[in-house]
């Protein structure tokens, strides 16, 4: 099963995310993997990381990678295991920051190209950046573009697509 979990900052995807991993009655016995694509830079994102694994608790594999996210989903994805990627929005700002236009475009590619043949389960958690105004700055619109094109082609892709707010999980596929 492939889902794609979607909301905004502070919506409770992630744990959503983990509780679909955990209780989820298909997943049941699936060993856990936290995919983690976040690097720390500042205290502030120390504190967001520190705060995600108090919340997830004991029990999970940590994989940390914030490029190659589909060659380490082909490495990791096994039947028998469910990986929650935590986030696709971070893995997105981090090729987009590494301002090689190859990279992106190839990193991308793999992932749509990979993920319909990965066996397990494959939880992946996004926010959403496309409701709010047209950001002012370049970056910041290329990012939302982005973000919404790697959205669309991930929906159609995933069996399940859930919408986060508030807290609620709204399907808003299968």
């Amino acid at each position: 099963m492939k889902e794609l979990i979607i909301g905004g900052i502070r919506s409770g995807k992630s744990r959503y995310a983990e509780q679909v991993a955990r209780t989820n009655q298909n997943l049941q016995g699936h060993q856990l993997c936290y995919l983690a694509t976040a690097t720390a830079g500042d205290a502030e994102m120390e504190a967001r990381i520190s705060h995600h694994q108090q919340q997830r608790g004991q029990g999970w594999l940590l994989v940390e990678e914030p490029i190659t996210l589909a060659l380490t989903l082909q490495r990791e994805a096994e039947e028998g295991r469910t990986i929650l990627v935590e986030c696709l929005t971070l893995w997105l700002t981090n090729l987009l920051m590494a301002e090689d236009e190859l990279q992106l475009r190839g990193e991308q590619e793999q992932l749509l190209e990979l993920l319909p043949t990965l066996p397990g389960s494959i939880l992946l958690v996004s926010n959403e950046t496309g409701l709010g105004v047209v950001p002012m700055d370049p970056l910041s619109r290329r990012f939302c573009d982005e973000a919404g094109r790697l959205h669309q082609h991930l929906a159609e892709l995933c069996e399940r697509a859930t919408w986060v707010v508030a807290g609620l999980p709204q399907r808003i596929k299968g």
